[in-house]
């Protein structure tokens, strides 16, 4: 992994800024160090052996794997599941994540699915009171109660929740179902490195090399600052909106998981960058005008890929046509006056994934204390639920 953050940025930088953003390194790293919520930084991963047990026996006696949860508990594994998912070949075992939207045609058509195939079912909320994941949860188990006995059942569904309390741990208790935990100082957008991912991530891809590059990206403490002290000054500038773009269609939710990891830990108190996403060249062809010469708010982060799967098309490769591409569109942005930040990976691996991940956590705590907010709550989402729960 390679940030260049000064090649197209440094001409648009207040100087002044970035020194006073720039003095709070050791106030910033502080602060971190001693969070109630900094679990992520140095997490145990001593279970891995135990995840891949539970894989190896859902894979022996099921086709799918339904992963039910929402937000934290769902973006980072969905996200590298679609990136190390082939786009068209068919696959022997397939997960399904769930629980995301209270749609009726989805859940109607997912039940109808269900009865045709054998499944297990994967649960995660770290409360247990999740209203999306419980409903889905309770749908779904009632498929499974008409197609399985209930020793099969105890086989077929997984918990992933809070250690010692919950409905989900209740049950755990009750039930004798396979269980992993959500540790109580990570949380949910932060928890890759917990069962929460790497249990569905370890039907698609190597965990512990995705582990192993995780924690070779929660040493970029100095790259992570100063990218988050160039978003802090960027924002006192005007630039409000951090807008993240691939060239690759499969890092599709990998750009949703950025945006509610940064929306989450920033929004708050009036302040915080306001993450948006854009897949090229599709986009180029839609939002591309506004981004050239509409209002000036906006700065970006490019991804770009150094090596990928060749494909020859009238004797030239078309990865090569896509790099060429990308270094136009960012020089044509930086001439119409918008800033660029260019992170640049060797491959599309597990060990990359996981080094750039960790770095991406690093950036957004870091962008929280910046924004004197605290980076680990997200007090309103609350707001939505509680009147939600009154209406009902």
């Amino acid at each position: 992994m390679k940030l260049d953050i000064t090649t197209y940025m440094d001409k648009f930088l207040d100087k002044e800024l970035v020194k006073k953003y720039s003095s709070r390194k050791m106030d910033v790293f502080q602060k971190l160090d001693t969070a109630d919520m900094n679990g992520w930084l140095a997490p145990d991963v001593s279970f891995v052996d135990d995840i891949l047990k539970v894989r190896d026996r859902v894979r022996s006696q099921s086709s799918c794997l339904v992963v039910i949860g929402i937000g934290g508990s769902f973006l980072g594994s969905c996200a590298l599941y679609s990136m190390f998912t082939p786009y068209f070949k068919e696959q022997d075992f397939k997960v399904i994540f769930a629980g995301t939207t209270l749609s009726s045609s989805y859940m109607s058509e997912l039940l109808e699915y269900l009865e045709t195939v054998d499944f297990s079912i994967n649960v995660i909320s770290k409360s247990g009171t999740t209203m999306e994941t419980s409903l889905t949860y309770s749908a779904i188990k009632k498929v499974m109660e008409k197609k399985y006995s209930r020793e099969d059942i105890k086989e077929r569904i997984i918990i992933t929740t809070d250690p010692v309390k919950g409905n989900l741990r209740r049950e755990v208790e009750e039930e004798g179902y396979s269980s992993f935990v959500i540790p109580d100082n990570i949380g949910g957008r932060y928890s890759l490195l917990t069962a929460a991912h790497l249990f569905p991530l370890s039907f698609c891809l190597d965990i512990k090399e995705l582990i192993e590059g995780y924690f070779e990206g929660i040493k970029r403490r100095d790259d992570a600052f100063s990218y988050a002290v160039i978003r802090r000054s960027m924002f006192d500038q005007g630039k409000v909106v951090e807008n993240f773009v691939t060239y690759e269609n499969n890092f599709y939710y990998y750009m949703e998981w950025l945006k509610q990891l940064f929306g989450e830990t920033e929004g708050k108190n009036g302040v915080g960058v306001f993450p948006v996403s854009m897949i090229h060249t599709r986009d180029l062809h839609s939002l591309g005008q506004f981004i050239q010469e509409g209002n000036k708010i906006i700065y970006e982060t490019f991804f770009r890929i150094k090596k990928m799967k060749s494909c020859d098309i009238d004797g030239k490769d078309l990865h090569d046509m896509n790099l060429l591409v990308e270094d136009s569109v960012i020089s044509a942005h930086v001439s119409g006056g918008v800033p660029c930040i260019v992170l640049e990976l060797d491959e599309v691996s597990p060990r990359t994934l996981g080094e750039v991940s960790a770095f991406f956590f690093l950036v957004a705590a870091f962008s929280g204390y910046l924004f004197d907010v605290d980076p680990f709550n997200q007090p309103g989402v609350e707001v939505y639920k509680s009147e939600v729960r009154s209406r009902l």
